[in-house]
This record gives structure tokens, C-alpha cells and sequence, in this order.
């Protein structure tokens, strides 16, 4: 299992969707099985087993598309019944595409509805039986959270307010009362206590997550805990792999330069540089029947030049032209250059379309043919605003480190931003794509992305 994949998604949650994807598998072999015999499925067992995978990937698929395995959000039963069946729907018309252009992947009539109803009863029990384990915090690893300030609260704040949270709060240590402990858990004030009440309460890890360390770290006590076998780890890493982004505020240069990350490997980039040319050339193509479209109607819709020019911060902090769509009216900065906001009245309603499905992005594959951007990456932002932005947030300028792309983690993470202080909050999603990289984080990204745009989300 990729790192990021581990990193990010909690076991509970991997096994989860690995553990679905099992019974779907299963119930069609087991359905096979009893209607054909054990004779007959064993001397087509090959075709039958690949037959099966197909169904298990193409509904999980649309299960993914549909939200279903974002287990951190409580639904009701009958919310979710329903996505579970218009994700199926939307399952079994793909399967006809398919068993269409490939007929030799086709499921009897009277076998594919009989693992249907075997699929749907077991993925209930599978859906209701986990939703207990969530609610429960079953298997959920206990842990002590060494401090009580900003730190910790967004700790806890991760941990408390996820459902599928593989974590639990079992003890607090520090001076001051603790900004987020629903569960009223004790909060030891001696610092040499830890080691007692972590023993005490079966703590597997403690987080250090003081706001000063100064002479404020329990250095004895510790090293007491790891040596018992408790896991010592940073507040900062340890939010990091729980929220999916850094805690820009309050980390320091220190813990950037000496923290795994924050590199690309020669492979890394010549992979991701030989996908961005393929996945570019491939787009322009296909998406020309779009481009022609869109152009007449902009062009028809309002006066001005079809597509725009913008300057735009690249890699190393080169400046770019970025190409798109136009979407908004060609007056639309003669009082200079501000933030684009939510109902903006200079977006045209062509413009306001193309935007919700993305369409204008569709000429910087252009620039990424260039070499000037990547699919994948953080968002380039114009000069203007970087100069700002770099004055006024801490590690702003790290973002340029990588080519900046067509969508990114922020992106997928983050609602559209208009302000300085969204830009504070995407840069946390940012530095954590650029100390994580990997052609895996990029697959994630785009396979999140293509959901985004299906349910027009984000779009500004």
C-alpha cells in the first residue's frame, strides 16, 4: 500500500473499502458457483474470477464517485440507501457500455441480478456492522496528548470531530485545562506524572504537542513511556498525518529543514513530467469538439478576445503566461487587479458555466505541454498577490518549489478561497503536497478532482 495512501486514510478506513470490495468480489463468484456447479465454474474459472473483478472495480468506482467512502461524516440510513442506489445505477450503465464493446465480458441475465441482491444485502450488514465500529471507536488506538494550547486543541479538533477517527483521547498533560475534551478525560498538571497515568489509562502513543518546548519538555518521563513501548511522536507530524496538511503558524525552519519531504527524486519528476505530456496531449485532442463550442459561444455571448493571458508565479518563482478561457466581462479589471468573489458580477453567464465544470481550464494543457505547469500541483497565483502574500505568510514562497498546477491538493481539500486568509489555509494543503509528493498523491488528486467537477464543487 502506497505511503500516502497509509498516511492519510486511516487503516480502519482501507480496510474498509478493501473489505467491500471482497464481498462484492465474493458474492458474484459465490452466485456463479451456485448456479453453474463446482464442475462447470472450475473449468471457467479464469473468465468467471476476471468477469467478477470487473463488476467489484466498476461499482466501486461509483461507490467512490458517489461519496460512500468518506466515512467521516455521519448519514442517515435512508441517505445513504439512496446513493447506494443511484451509485449502482450509474454502475450498471457503465457495465453496459462495457459488456457492449466487450461482449465477452458479459454476466448472464440471471446471474448478475441474483449477485445484485446478494451484493446489496451484504454490503447493508458490511455498512451497518462498521458504523458501529465508527460509532464506538472500536480498535480506536488510545493516545495522551503531552499539552493543552493551540496545538493540541487542533489535535483534538481532528479527532473529535471525525467520525472515522482512528484515534481516542485517553489523557491530557500540561498546565493550563485543555481547549477541546468532550470526553472530560483527566489532564495531568505534573508533567512527571506521565508516565503513571499514560501507563494507567493504556496509552499506545504520546503526542507531544506543546505550544513552547523550552525547558517544558518532560525529556525523563519520555523516554520512560518509549521504553515501555509507547510511540513518541511531534504535535506537528502527528496533525499532519491526521488533517492531510501542515500547521503553517507553528512550525519552525528547523523542523522543515530536518523533517522527511520537502525533495523530488530524479524518477519522481521524470515520470510525472512523461504523464503530464501524455495525459496533455491526450486532452487537447479529445476535448477539441469543446473548444470549438466554447469559443463561438463566448464570442457570441460577449465582445473581447475568446481566451486570456494572465502573468502567474511558476516554479522557482518564474513568471508565466497562463492561458484560459475567458470568463468574465474584458473590462472586467480596469480598476486593477482584485480577488474573484463568490457571485462575482463581472463573470459572465457563459462564463459562470464553463467555470462550474471547468471548462476554461481546458487551454493550460497547453501550458503544461510547455513544461511551464503540471496537472498536479499547487495553484499559480498572480504576481501581484504573491508579492503580498509572501510578505504576510510564513513559508509562502515554498509553493513555488514545484510547478504549479492544474488542480492540486488544496484544491480538493479546500472550497474555492478569495481572501489572504484562504490563502493561509490552502498553503497548509500546499506545503503538504510539496513535502509528499509522489506519482500516487497525484493519481489521488486527480481521481478526487474528476469527482469535484462531476458534482461541481469548488468551482469559482
Amino acid at each position: 500500500m502506497p505511503y500516502i495512501f497509509k498516511k492519510y486514510y486511516p487503516i480502519r478506513n482501507i480496510f474498509f473499502f478493501f473489505g467491500e470490495g471482497l464481498l462484492i468480489f465474493l458474492a458474484i463468484s459465490g452466485v456463479y458457483r451456485f448456479f453453474l456447479g463446482s464442475t462447470q465454474y472450475f473449468d471457467g474459472i479464469l473468465l468467471y474470477t476476471l468477469q467478477a473483478m470487473l463488476v467489484t472495480l466498476i461499482f466501486q468506482i461509483s461507490l467512490y464517485y458517489f461519496d460512500l467512502y468518506d466515512l467521516s461524516v455521519t448519514s442517515s440510513f435512508s441517505d445513504t440507501a439512496a446513493r447506494i442506489t443511484q451509485a449502482f445505477g450509474v454502475g450498471c450503465i457503465s457495465l453496459a457500455i462495457i459488456y457492449y464493446l466487450a461482449p465477452a465480458t458479459i454476466i448472464s441475465s440471471e446471474i448478475f441480478f441474483a449477485g445484485y441482491l446478494v451484493i446489496c444485502s451484504s454490503i447493508a450488514l458490511w455498512r451497518f456492522f462498521y458504523a458501529l465500529v465508527l460509532d464506538r471507536r472500536m480498535f480506536a488506538q488510545p493516545i495522551l496528548i503531552l499539552g493543552t494550547g493551540v496545538i493540541a486543541e487542533n489535535i483534538a479538533n481532528e479527532i473529535e470531530n471525525k467520525r472515522d477517527s482512528a484515534y481516542k483521547i485517553v489523557a491530557y498533560a500540561g498546565d493550563g485545562k485543555p481547549r477541546v475534551n468532550p470526553q472530560r478525560v483527566p489532564v495531568v498538571h505534573d508533567k512527571r506524572e506521565i508516565f503513571s497515568v499514560a501507563s494507567a489509562r493504556k496509552a499506545e502513543k504520546i503526542i507531544v504537542a506543546l505550544d513552547d518546548k523550552r525547558g517544558n519538555t518532560p525529556t525523563k518521563e519520555l523516554l520512560a513511556c518509549k521504553l515501555r513501548g509507547m510511540s513518541i511522536v511531534q504535535g506537528i507530524e502527528f496533525y499532519e498525518s491526521l488533517a492531510g496538511k501542515i500547521l503553517v503558524e507553528k512550525v519552525n525552519p528547523t523542523w522543515i529543514v530536518f523533517s522527511e519531504g520537502f525533495k523530488q527524486g530524479r524518477g519522481v519528476q521524470i515520470i510525472k513530467r512523461a504523464v503530464d505530456i501524455l495525459l496533455a496531449s491526450f486532452g487537447l485532442l479529445i476535448s477539441l469538439p469543446i473548444i470549438l463550442v466554447t469559443s463561438v459561444i463566448i464570442k457570441l455571448e460577449s465582445p473581447g478576445p475568446v481566451l486570456y493571458t494572465q502573468d502567474r508565479v511558476g516554479e522557482k518563482g518564474t513568471i508565466f503566461k497562463v492561458i484560459k478561457f475567458r470568463s468574465m466581462r474584458s473590462d472586467a479589471e480596469k480598476d486593477g487587479p482584485v480577488w474573484a468573489s463568490k457571485n462575482d458580477s463581472r463573470v459572465t453567464r457563459v462564463g459562470n458555466f464553463i467555470r462550474k465544470i471547468r471548462i476554461d481550464e481546458i487551454p493550460q494543457m497547453w501550458s503544461v505541454l510547455k513544461g511551464e505547469m503540471s496537472f498536479v500541483g499547487p495553484r499559480p497565483e498572480r504576481p501581484v498577490f504573491v508579492e503580498q502574500l509572501t510578505q504576510n505568510i510564513p513559508y509562502y514562497s515554498l509553493r513555488h518549489n514545484v510547478k504549479p498546477g492544474i488542480t492540486g491538493w488544496a484544491q480538493i481539500c479546500y472550497p474555492y478561497g478569495a481572501s489572504e486568509e484562504d490563502a493561509l489555509r490552502k498553503l497548509e494543503y500546499d506545503l503538504y503536497y510539496v513535502k509528499n509528493m509522489s506519482v500516487w498523491m497525484d493519481l489521488l488528486i486527480v481521481f478526487q478532482t474528476i469527482k469535484t467537477v462531476l458534482f461541481q464543487r469548488g468551482a469559482r
